[in-house]
């Protein structure tokens, strides 16, 4: 009969069940390792005994020789187990940050591309793991987000990511595939102490476990209660927020100023958090706080990785980077769903001849119903639109004439005298 393996290692994964809805599928992110592999084997049992659809992804980084045996360890088990898996190429590329943290940027793209939006991803990180994520997090000064290092659960793009093994200890995981007799893979890299994580899992944390038994459990227990105090801390601001902002989407930033830094700094983040977009590092931070409180609200524009803060007319906005419109136009016929950068039209037009749908270039004019002519460039001033907002607005040209102001996908600002749309 075949080793059974621990309840402390099946109980975590029964538990974690119910964090997917019914009909919904189970993921297990397999990168070859012994962990993930080891999450793969007693989560295709469960999942089985469970009557639940399982999947596996593994992400190929292409960043070592060994990539492509990792790969076949994968495909090779994922058969055995008769688990579907996907598996996703990745490009790295390092945009002013070291490779750890450029490979796992694309692991998280990999996951939003593939794991559909309801589903659950399982991560095989556990309880060593953990103590070094916050021993990392001690070593850049963090606050208390990133002492609270990985949460069991987070909801991110429409997906649910588990570390149902958060509280093991990888002796117990290596102890359980060895009487198993799994096979995995071993990343020749786990060896390179030139790697932060590396260092502290070869020649720190083996010495604070000498010195202190338990070391890791200790220090997992504490990223649990800063990862309990953020979520407290991130619940009040989220009431606070809601004080602050306003109609059009903004903060009023005159009743930010009135708070004292600690809360600016909590209440910016927070509010970044629940937009989905990345927080500021600490310096960038710094640098939006202290120019809101100069006051000098037409020059503020303050960016950092993912993330773009504006102020405009006293209200802080915090929005995907900024991108100008590529250069286009179309030949229209009016009729709906005509095809645009931003997706389809959703608007038609009564026209017996064709139109142009362009950006905005300047200096257009249009005569709107009772008011005579306007420059389009004095409507958006009045409409209060943001700036960066109006160069994105469609117009409805025939010749120099402006029909009309679209902002996409089917919202119509102006027409013109004697033009119909629908």
């Amino acid at each position: 009969m075949a080793p059974q393996p621990p309840e402390s290692l099946v109980g975590p994964l029964n538990d974690a069940l119910v964090e997917t809805p019914p009909g919904r599928s189970i993921w297990v992110a397999v990168s070859g390792g012994l962990d993930s592999s080891l999450l793969l084997t007693l989560a295709a049992d469960v999942c089985q005994k469970a009557q639940r659809s399982l999947r596996a992804l593994h992400v190929n980084h292409a960043l070592q020789p060994a990539a492509e045996a990792f790969e076949a360890h994968c495909q090779t088990l994922c058969a055995r187990l008769d688990v579907p898996l996907t598996v996703a190429r990745v490009t790295v590329e390092r945009q002013g940050e070291g490779i750890e943290g450029a490979a796992r940027r694309a692991r998280l793209s990999a996951f939003q591309q593939h794991v559909p939006p309801g589903d659950t991803l399982w991560l095989a990180q556990h309880q060593n793991d953990q103590a070094e994520t916050l021993l990392l997090a001690m070593m850049r000064g963090s606050g208390i987000r990133g002492l609270a290092a990985m949460p069991y659960r987070r909801d991110w793009q429409g997906i649910t990511l588990l570390r149902p093994w958060l509280d093991i200890g990888r002796d117990q995981l290596a102890e359980t595939a060895r009487v198993m007799q799994l096979a995995w893979c071993a990343d020749p890299t786990n060896d390179d102490v030139a790697l932060d994580r590396n260092l502290l899992r070869h020649q720190v944390v083996p010495r604070l476990e000498a010195r202190w038994p338990g070391a890791c459990r200790a220090l997992s227990q504490s990223a649990r209660q800063a990862g309990e105090a953020d979520d407290l801390l991130a619940a009040y601001a989220a009431e606070e927020l809601q004080t602050l902002q306003e109609e059009d989407g903004g903060l009023n930033v005159a009743a930010l100023r009135s708070r004292d830094r600690p809360r600016q700094r909590l209440l910016v983040r927070t509010w970044c958090q629940q937009a989905g977009l990345p927080t500021p590092p600490r310096e960038r931070l710094k640098t939006l706080l202290d120019q809101l409180m100069a006051g000098r609200d037409a020059q503020v524009r303050v960016t950092w990785p993912g993330a773009d803060a504006r102020v405009w007319r006293e209200r802080l906005f915090i929005m995907l980077p900024f991108e100008r419109p590529p250069p286009w136009q179309t030949t229209w016929n009016g009729q709906p769903g005509i095809e645009t950068p931003l997706g389809p039209l959703g608007l038609a037009l009564e026209t017996d001849q064709p139109v142009t749908l362009r950006w905005r270039q300047g200096g257009e004019v249009m005569r709107l119903p009772g008011r005579g002519h306007r420059t389009v460039k004095r409507l958006l001033q009045e409409a209060r639109l943001p700036p960066w907002q109006r160069e994105w607005v469609v117009l409805v040209m025939r010749g120099d004439e402006c029909l009309g102001v679209v902002q996409l996908p089917a919202t119509l600002l102006w027409r013109a005298e004697g033009v119909t749309f629908g």
